[in-house]
C-alpha cells in the first residue's frame, strides 16, 4: 500500500457571480405568453349595457338628473333642453355646489360619443361626479 501525502490543493473558491440566465429564459417566456394573449384580450371584451347587478346608489346630498333618450335628444331634470341651454344650467349647479353628482341616464341604443358628449358638457362646467345610471336584469319567474 502506497501512502503519500495528500493533495494540498485548494478548495474551490464560493462563486460570487450571479448566474442570470435562468431569469432571463423566465422572463423571455413570460413575454412570448403576454404578446401571444394581449391580442385576444382586446378582441374578447363583449359588452351588453345597461344592465347592472349593482347595489341600489345610496341617496346623495345633490344629484342631477341627465337623460339621453334613443334619438340623442337631451332630457335635463325630465324637461327638453338644448346642448347651450345645458351648458348653463350645468355650470349654475357647479357654481352652487361643487359635489353635485350628475345621474346620467342614456338608451342603450344611443351611440357612445353621444353619451361622451354629455359627459364633457358636465366636466367642462365643473361636475366631476358623474353616475351612470342602469337597469337591473329581471329575474327569470318560475
Amino acid at each position: 500500500m502506497a501512502f503519500g501525502r495528500l493533495d494540498s490543493r485548494q478548495p474551490a473558491a464560493p462563486m460570487s457571480e450571479i448566474n442570470v440566465t435562468p431569469m432571463v429564459d423566465v422572463m423571455l417566456v413570460l413575454l412570448v405568453i403576454f404578446i401571444l394573449t394581449a391580442p385576444l384580450m382586446t378582441s374578447a371584451i363583449r359588452l351588453d349595457l345597461p344592465q347592472s347587478e349593482g347595489a341600489e346608489s345610496g341617496a346623495a346630498s345633490a344629484s342631477l338628473s341627465l337623460v339621453v333618450d334613443a334619438q340623442g335628444a337631451l332630457f335635463f331634470n325630465d324637461q327638453p333642453i338644448t346642448p347651450e341651454v345645458l351648458r348653463l344650467r350645468l355650470a349654475e349647479a357647479a357654481q352652487r355646489n361643487p359635489n353635485t353628482e350628475l345621474e346620467l341616464r342614456a338608451d342603450q341604443s344611443v351611440p357612445y360619443g353621444r353619451v361622451v358628449e354629455a359627459m364633457g358638457l358636465a366636466q367642462k362646467a365643473g361636475l366631476s361626479r358623474i353616475g351612470f345610471v342602469a337597469q337591473t336584469p329581471s329575474t327569470p319567474k318560475r
